[in-house]
């Protein structure tokens, strides 16, 4: 990733600069531009190669403009539309790639002036502006061949740089982007390297290091005297046997409330005896997304010394074939005594989030239950590949959550659970020798949710199925191909606004 830094005026562009200059719409180009003395670039030359390319100020569109001073070498004229937060993530990340691909032919450094025409950029502006330019910059590699040359540098120009909201907006998006790039690096890696013990030890070496963090990792020893049966069967096949991490951060004068975010952790998923084709198979490396993605929002948490408390429990567990694999038709005791019938062993990660949930509520004083998971094929199908379901017991968690991804940029789309809209497909879930079975057919997200319910025991509880966003099959803004890192920064908004789980109490006027 490039060095991103943010300063109150532009500097004294180079020959190994690229300018870039937020085009509004319409054409509209900012003051900092057309009223300058000495402009970096003619407005009105600028202006007549963005009418020869048709370039009107769409989120997106791109005019790259070689100058002859050489000072600086290049100007893009992207695209800002009318400024809003997803028009500037559109336009930090064009510029990003565009000027990634002219650092293999000489550029160093990415020139990024904020302030458009519609207004002058405030602290959420450099938030963004900081997340995008580290994340669109974000590539992971392991080739034999060198990697092609990079951008060194983003700076990053707003006028107000001085004010101290926008100096922690930019500290907020540089820790944010730094802990969604790690949850990338987890999922991007290889499940050759990464099998549960490697994970736990990620984990261990990022998280113990931070102020204000504890990790406990549970073996299978351990898992065996907590009831983890579960996560025992799930990972009984592996020569690779299962861990469970909790990773809490509790600063000093934490108060009471305590929400846990739970995560699936399947460093490879066969499908067990129940086995995927080769096809299904190929991403499976990506399906400990969710596990990846509560790490990291404790992680980021942390660095930002927020004031509440926060912990992450992840079951880690790869989900293989040999001899000790569980079967369908075994039955489960999970954590607290429920007890599963198997019928189908690629219907695991609800096996191992039961667990998990159930500690959470009985072991750990969670107030508030957030899980995510890339748990379905069946959410993929209803909501596709940028939007993520979820499921609340409480309006007031659906929301809060819901709001934080609108402010990260993380698609939500609320699904029913209440008992006048699932209260039917709760049969489906009988077993004739068990408390339920792990599958109980179609809608296959919404029982899905429906099984793991009863896990939360009475507590808010939401379940966020990212099986289509935690990986990415192009660059689209500031995700790039591969794991996306997908929930971060929602967990982390939601954990800055307090970690809310109620609707906030009517004001009552006399």
């Amino acid at each position: 990733m490039p060095r991103v830094e943010v300063v109150p005026a532009l500097p004294v562009l180079g020959p190994d600069d690229v300018l870039a200059v937020p085009v509004g719409a319409r054409g509209s180009l900012p003051d900092w531009l057309t009223a300058a003395a000495q402009p970096p670039v003619d407005p009105e030359f600028l202006a007549a190669a963005l009418a020869d390319t048709g370039n009107g100020g769409k989120p997106g569109g791109i005019t790259n403009v070689p100058l002859e001073s050489r000072h600086p070498r290049s100007v893009l004229a992207v695209g800002v539309g009318d400024a809003t937060l997803p028009h500037l993530r559109s336009y930090v990340a064009v510029a990003v790639r565009r000027a990634q691909t002219l650092a293999e032919s000489g550029a160093r450094r990415l020139v990024l002036p904020l302030d458009t025409a519609v207004a002058p950029a405030g602290a959420d502006e450099v938030r963004t502006a900081v997340e995008t330019a580290l994340l669109a910059g974000y590539r992971f590699r392991d080739t034999s061949t060198p990697h092609p040359p990079r951008l060194a540098e983003v700076l990053v120009v707003v006028a107000g740089a001085d004010d101290p909201a926008v100096a922690a907006g930019e500290l907020a998006g540089r820790v944010a982007a730094e802990s969604v790039v790690w949850a990338r690096d987890l999922v991007n890696t290889p499940s050759s390297t990464k099998d549960p013990a490697w994970l736990a030890d990620q984990a261990l070496g990022r998280l113990g290091a931070v102020d204000g963090v504890t990790v406990t990792v549970l073996g299978p020893d351990e898992l065996q005297a907590g009831g983890f049966g579960g996560v025992l069967a799930v990972g009984g096949g592996s020569a690779s046997p299962p861990r469970v991490v909790i990773a809490t951060y509790r600063p000093h004068g934490a108060g009471p409330a305590h929400p846990v975010l739970v995560g699936k952790g399947i460093t490879f998923d066969t499908g067990g005896i129940s086995i995927k084709k080769n096809a299904g198979m190929r991403e499976m490396k990506t399906d400990m997304a969710g596990a990846a993605a509560v790490l990291a929002a404790v992680d980021a948490a942390a660095r930002l010394q927020l004031p509440g408390a926060v912990t992450a429990v992840v079951a880690l567990c790869e989900n293989a074939v040999s001899g000790a694999a569980y079967r369908p038709a075994d039955v489960v005791r999970h954590v607290g005594g429920r007890t599963t019938e198997v019928r189908n062993t690629d219907a695991e990660g609800r096996l191992v989030l039961a667990d998990v949930l159930a500690h959470a509520r009985l072991a750990l004083g969670a107030t508030v239950l957030v899980d995510v998971a890339t748990l379905t094929g069946a959410m993929r199908t209803a909501l596709g590949a940028r939007t993520a379901g979820l499921y609340a017991t409480a309006d007031g968690l659906a929301d809060a959550l819901r709001t934080a991804g609108g402010h990260a940029g993380e698609a939500f789309w609320r699904m029913p659970l209440s008992e006048e809209h699932v209260g039917h497909l709760r049969a489906q879930l009988d077993s004739a020798v068990a408390d339920a079975n792990n599958a109980p057919g179609d809608p296959g997200s919404t029982t899905a949710a429906l099984f793991l319910q009863p896990f939360a025991g009475g507590l808010p509880w939401a379940h966020l199925d990212i099986a289509g966003p935690a990986r990415a099959g192009r660059d689209e803004a500031e995700v790039v191909k591969g794991g996306s890192g997908f929930a971060v920064r929602t967990l982390l908004r939601w954990l800055e606004a307090g970690a809310p789980a109620d609707l906030p109490e009517p004001v009552v006027r006399d």
